[in-house]
């Protein structure tokens, strides 16, 4: 089975699948927070999403750093939208860590990022950069900002 055949809901609760949300293309997934000091990076994200039209971008919502995902799926899609204008899907709310660590983070999570690191998740913002395939081309820590040389170099080779 593919991380893409992996079930997850939408933000408004409806069922999908991480193939359907990203649509057959390359794919940047992200563990959100809307009060975390890297919030910031929502916008650096929907730049991505709208320059790179072969690319999806996909926001999971999480509240195990600090608390700092609290709101409800509503206030989550009213924040994005209203202050970052984000456009790209968003999943419901999910752990990305420890026993309850949804599937799809528990596959991302055995890939290693440009230190060696892997495992779990550092703290809200790592990205994953995804084949159309399913597979885990590339990690970046929760600092690196979407925009940041390094990204875009690899989603430019995923799309080549």
């Amino acid at each position: 089975m593919s991380i893409l055949d992996s079930s997850v809901g939408r933000l408004d609760g409806t069922p999908a699948t991480l193939g359907e949300l990203t649509g057959g293309r390359p794919a940047l997934l992200v563990n959100v927070a809307s009060k975390c000091g890297l919030t910031p990076q929502y916008a650096g994200l929907e730049r991505l999403a709208e320059k790179y039209d072969g690319l999806a971008v996909v926001g999971f919502p999480c509240n195990q750093f600090m608390g700092q995902e609290p709101g409800s799926p509503e206030e989550i899609a009213e924040f994005c939208s209203a202050t970052y204008g984000v456009t790209f899907p968003l999943t419901e709310k999910i752990d990305v860590n420890g026993e309850g660590r949804h599937e799809i983070y528990a596959e991302l999570t055995q890939a290693a990022d440009e230190k060696g690191t892997d495992g779990d998740i550092q703290w809200n913002f790592e990205k994953f950069l995804v084949s159309p395939q399913g597979d885990v081309v590339a990690r970046f820590s929760p600092q690196v900002e979407p925009e940041d040389e390094r990204i875009v170099a690899a989603i430019e080779s995923a799309l080549a």
